[in-house]
């Protein structure tokens, strides 16, 4: 039974849990395998009626005090760009695919999704390419995150923050 978890974190994103609980979304990622999706919506005012049928099960809590367990199920997850979320998810060795949320002025995250990409850790995308982007991945092509390496990961974003200076 594979299972996709979607966080957005402590913050809203409501594009993304409007995009991902869509009908033609939904179809799609039970077409890729998947039975079960679990949303964590945050601070969002988007809000899926959870369902469950034979062969799919939608899930939508909005904050747990660790998302441990959702990534550690998850065969999949799709995460806001915040760095937290991705370093977590890649950490736990994760399929992780990130989605720019185009609405924030300051993207320091795009920075950073497009670094760990280029390092081949991670896929992105923003909410209008996530449902093409989830039909073509390969997942088999990400390389694992090395873990325990916290300070490499603080330099990094040291050096992503200051070049929005």
């Amino acid at each position: 039974m594979k299972c996709l978890f979607v966080t957005v974190g402590t913050t809203s994103f409501d594009d993304l849990i409007a995009c991902v609980s869509a009908p033609d979304s939904l179809q799609k990622i039970e077409s890729l395998g998947y039975s079960r999706l679990i949303l964590q919506i945050g601070r969002g005012t988007v809000v899926p009626e959870p369902f469950s049928t034979e062969s799919f099960t939608l899930d939508v809590y909005r904050y747990k005090d660790s998302l441990k367990e959702d990534i550690q199920k998850a065969d999949l997850v799709i995460s806001h760009a915040g760095a937290g979320s991705c370093l977590e998810t890649l950490e736990k060795g994760k399929p992780l695919l990130v989605v720019i949320n185009e609405k924030l002025m300051n993207n320091h995250q795009l920075e950073l999704a497009k670094q760990l990409h280029k390092e081949g850790h991670l896929f992105y995308c923003t909410c209008s390419t996530l449902p093409g982007l989830l039909q073509s991945m390969d997942l088999s092509t990400l390389k694992c995150y090395p873990p325990g390496q916290p300070e490499k990961f603080s330099a990094f974003l040291d050096k992503v923050v200051e070049l929005q200076k």
